[in-house]
């Protein structure tokens, strides 16, 4: 039997967290880093993606950043191709990357359909399949995704391509988690509630702040724990899922909300 500090050691593994620079990202990053973990962050925003491998190389944790589009598959290509070659291996995926642009069906367009789609759901299709190809070779990995709330039941009007991209990670985790357990590859997901990010905070600009206090108060009386979550509450999840912790979980969803789901 391993002990505790066996089992979340991750010295000598290599990770990528896609859109890791900010927000549940970093929580995640944070957390494999600070475990032992070689962590490449991949991000659109490559100037936040360079600042956050500073602050953690600073740590003195193995911290690279790469730009990265994750609708782009050649970009996924090369990502899964820097991992292994910065770091010798590619063990652990996050696929934590996506989007969520609210708009009602009736002013909806296929194109920002289709956009959220393509970074939300063909993104973790694409890194799973060329991340799985290099974790055969090397007897097995962790795969995980970060779906939603939302996979399971709907959180608000003006995410029916949100929601759609979501309900299909779950799926595709499930599927894919059937598929790749024969080589030793565990995939799992963890469903955020609402959780205190930069991209949360952005959705609410332009609105008042008696607009604001209204939402807030809303939802956070549907939080049994009456609090939003943090990054660093995903982060510790995700850990979980990436170290022998798991050792015998695939094909699973992680409800991290907060208890909101039960109201």
């Amino acid at each position: 039997m391993k002990q505790l500090s066996e089992l979340l050691n991750l010295e000598g593994k290599a990770a990528i967290v896609t859109g890791g620079a900010k927000g549940i990202g970093y929580g995640i990053a944070y957390r494999l880093a600070e475990a032992g973990a070689k962590v490449l962050i991949a991000d659109t925003d490559e100037i936040a993606a360079q600042k956050t491998a500073q602050e953690l190389s600073s740590q003195g944790w193995s911290v690279e950043a790469m730009k990265v589009d994750v609708s782009n598959e050649d970009d996924i290509k090369q990502m899964v191709a820097a991992c292994n070659e910065k770091f010798g291996s590619l063990d652990i995926l996050i696929n934590n990357a996506g989007i969520y642009p609210p708009a009602p069906l009736a002013q909806m367009t296929k194109d920002q359909f289709e956009k959220v789609l393509h970074v939300n759901l063909r993104s973790i299709f694409l890194a799973t399949k060329y991340s799985a190809e290099v974790m055969k070779g090397q007897g097995g990995g962790k795969i995980i995704n970060i779906t939603s709330i939302d996979a399971l039941h709907p959180s608000m009007v003006g995410l029916a391509h949100y929601d759609a991209s979501k309900h299909g990670a779950w799926g595709f985790t499930k599927n894919s988690a059937l598929e790749l357990a024969e080589h030793k590859i565990w995939v799992n997901a963890i469903a955020p509630g609402g959780i205190a990010t930069p991209g949360v905070a952005a959705m609410s600009q332009g609105a008042s702040a008696e607009k604001m206090a209204a939402q807030t108060e809303t939802f956070m009386a549907k939080i049994p724990m009456h609090r939003m979550g943090e990054p660093d509450d995903i982060g510790m999840v995700a850990l979980f899922l990436a170290s022998d912790m798991s050792s015998y979980i695939t094909g699973e969803q992680i409800v991290v909300d907060g208890g909101a789901l039960l109201s």
